[in-house]
């Protein structure tokens, strides 16, 4: 199930801290039951992907120990587990609220697309990973009846793909001459490329969030262009991913890497405190 990986989850609160309505009981109560149901439907997802990289895995040095490639779980077990965590995810969704239901259904329908053939095409792959924090961005939005920010997906879309391309890249250095037998898409990177990307997508995420945080919306949203100075937060985070990307060879685990490095989760936790009080200062 792959607890640790239900952080990425918390993206749905990212329309309710950004509506200014975090202290609003309901809407956190069924924000926080729309993370848990999300969190079962994820898991059903990161299920289904252990059993049909069942042999691939076994040769990974670090995936190899998971529960279905070493053995200590069986095949027939896990598709019962993931039968009953995605439909108790998608009929409490539906219960919560049914366009927050769709959703659900559509991260599944886009994940298992992708464990199936998405992941084998080049460039569409960290794509589709994009596709699913967007997706989180949009069922928070959903769960408490606000408009999605335009500016929320840029940034979410960017953010993404810069993970995605740095675990591709941390992927194919640690694996070295043997990364297209684990997955075979990284046989069309190669780290020249990807850093191309990075760079690209390192620059747009810098400068999306810069603007939101100074643009006419977000000024008439929150009465104040303060948040300009949690700019600095965003953009130590990307460097000291970079680094610990680049110099410590990490990042084939963003989850791992943002609650185990301790400047970076720092730099999260000040991110978070000093937004909040500029947002609801009031």
């Amino acid at each position: 199930m792959r607890l640790q990986q239900w952080i990425k989850n918390f993206f749905l609160f990212a329309a309710l801290v950004f509506s200014g309505r975090l202290f609003h009981p309901d809407d956190l109560v069924l924000t926080l039951e729309g993370f848990f149901l999300f969190s079962f439907i994820s898991s059903s997802v990161y299920i289904l992907n252990d059993i049909i990289d069942l042999e691939k895995d076994k040769l990974h040095p670090v995936k190899s120990k998971r529960p279905l490639p070493s053995g200590t779980l069986s095949v027939s077990a896990a598709y019962r587990a993931a039968a009953l965590l995605s439909i108790a995810g998608i009929v409490g969704g539906c219960y919560l609220r049914m366009e927050f239901g769709w959703i659900l259904i559509a991260y599944v329908i886009i994940n298992v697309a992708y464990t199936l053939k998405l992941k084998q095409i080049v460039i569409l792959d960290a794509m589709t990973i994009a596709a699913g924090f967007v997706l989180r961005v949009v069922a928070g939005a959903a769960l408490i009846n606000v408009p999605t920010s335009e500016w929320l997906i840029i940034c979410t879309v960017l953010l993404s793909l810069f993970l995605g391309f740095s675990k591709r890249r941390q992927e194919l250095t640690v694996l070295e001459g043997q990364a297209n037998t684990h997955r075979a898409v990284l046989e069309h990177y190669s780290p020249y490329f990807l850093d191309q990307m990075i760079g690209i997508v390192t620059a747009t995420t810098v400068m999306s969030y810069a603007l939101y945080t100074i643009s006419e919306e977000t000024v008439k949203k929150f009465g104040t262009t303060n948040l300009i100075y949690t700019v600095p937060f965003v953009l130590y985070g990307i460097f000291r991913y970079l680094y610990l990307v680049h110099k410590k060879e990490e990042g084939g685990n963003p989850t791992k890497v943002a609650l185990t490095d301790w400047p970076l989760l720092i730099n999260i936790v000040l991110w978070i405190i000093t937004a909040s009080i500029i947002i609801y200062r009031k």
